[in-house]
């Protein structure tokens, strides 16, 4: 699933319901950050009431609503996608959870589509029939997988297509066009305690690992081992105290790394299958693109510099050594257009990526001492 993304609270937008002139769609609501509109909907009611779910036009126009009259202006929490629906939490203690589904229908004579939004509330979900249904649907092709050239004893993953090569980071990466989406880092018992003589090396390694929008550090141990004074007689080094505190600074110093303790290496692996299963599946799912630029819009922080590093990285040393402006969008979903194409542009004034094209074709290319 799309992790939420959370803004300062200075730059959250705002969720704001006004009363619209027309018997069908009686109100208006938006999502706003200032005078953008990150999402703006002509709805049926002000709320759906329990197990209802509320018809929506998209409003497309131009964005004058002044003249409207304001019922509600609440700060927005969270706004994630899921497959096709846009999930928003509000910042107030009640009516604070939603989704919108967007869906394309097929006219019934078969020549072209049409648009569907349902708006939904956390009620309306739990009493649905589909309600415990998995959010993301697997595919039937085997997935892509790399696996570290200096794994000895690799997991193994089932039908998916499997190769042996160096990767930069991780031990596993989930693979999609041939660039790597997803990564997983494995370590058994003995491997942590070892890290750990050298944390200050270990924090560096968890945090290029972080920098992967998809990453993982999962443990072949339960997180009670590190814990149990007659395993660690047997390691000769720690006290409990000592690794409780350790274990916690690796989760408060990367916050968006996901560290799993497994328990054993059996259950480590199917885990790890599951997470590149469900992140192919997350990315093969085409969002919607009013969805999708609502989510960027949300995403952009008051302060971009590490977002600015992140495509940089993707840019340098991620994707092919041509690729689109919507490959790009892919691997960093949390820009917006414009910023990617302000990184490529500082990137080609420095000599380093060179735009080929115009217009949707377009691609840029690395020049040859980024990829030599």
């Amino acid at each position: 699933m799309a992790e939420p993304l959370d803004p300062p609270a200075g730059s959250r937008p705002t969720w704001v319901l006004r009363e619209s002139p027309g018997e069908k769609f009686p109100y208006h609501l938006s999502i706003e950050r200032g005078r953008e509109r990150l999402l703006a909907l002509r709805v049926r009611d002000r709320w759906p009431g329990p197990g209802m779910q509320v018809f929506c036009l998209r409003d497309d126009g131009p964005g004058n609503t002044d003249s409207l009259e304001s019922i509600e202006r609440v700060p927005v929490a969270s706004m994630k996608r899921l497959g096709r629906k846009l999930s928003v939490v509000l910042d107030r203690p009640t009516r604070k959870r939603c989704d919108f589904l967007f869906l394309e229908r097929a006219y019934k004579s078969g020549e072209g589509r049409y648009e569907q939004i349902f708006w939904r509330t956390e009620q309306a979900l739990r009493a649905h029939r589909s309600g415990a249904r998995p959010q993301l649907r697997h595919g039937p092709e085997p997935l892509a997988i790399a696996i570290d050239s200096a794994e000895r004893y690799p997991w193994t993953f089932g039908s998916s297509h499997a190769v042996r090569r160096r990767l930069a980071v991780g031990d596993y990466a989930l693979l999609v066009e041939d660039r790597v989406a997803a990564v997983v880092e494995r370590k058994s018992f003995e491997n942590m305690l070892a890290e750990i003589v050298a944390l200050g090396v270990l924090h560096q390694k968890l945090g290029e690992l972080e920098s992967h929008p998809n990453a993982a550090l999962v443990v072949e141990a339960q997180y009670g081992d590190f814990l149990d004074p007659s395993r660690l007689v047997r390691a000769g080094k720690w006290t409990p105290a000592y690794l409780a505190r350790v274990l916690g600074e690796i989760a408060a110093v990367h916050p968006k790394l996901q560290v799993v303790y497994a328990g054993n290496r059996k259950l480590a692996n199917t885990w790890a299958r599951a997470f590149f299963a469900s992140v192919a599946a997350r990315l093969r799912d085409p969002a919607p693109l009013l969805v999708a630029e609502a989510v960027a819009s949300f995403g952009q922080r008051a302060s971009g510099a590490g977002l600015d590093e992140r495509i940089r990285l993707v840019v340098l040393h991620e994707l092919p050594e041509s690729f689109t402006l919507d490959a790009l969008r892919r691997q960093v979903p949390e820009a917006g257009t414009e910023r990617l194409r302000r990184v490529l542009g500082a990137l080609r004034e420095e000599g380093r990526v060179r735009s080929e094209g115009r217009g949707r074709g377009a691609r840029w290319r690395r020049s040859r001492a980024e990829t030599t």
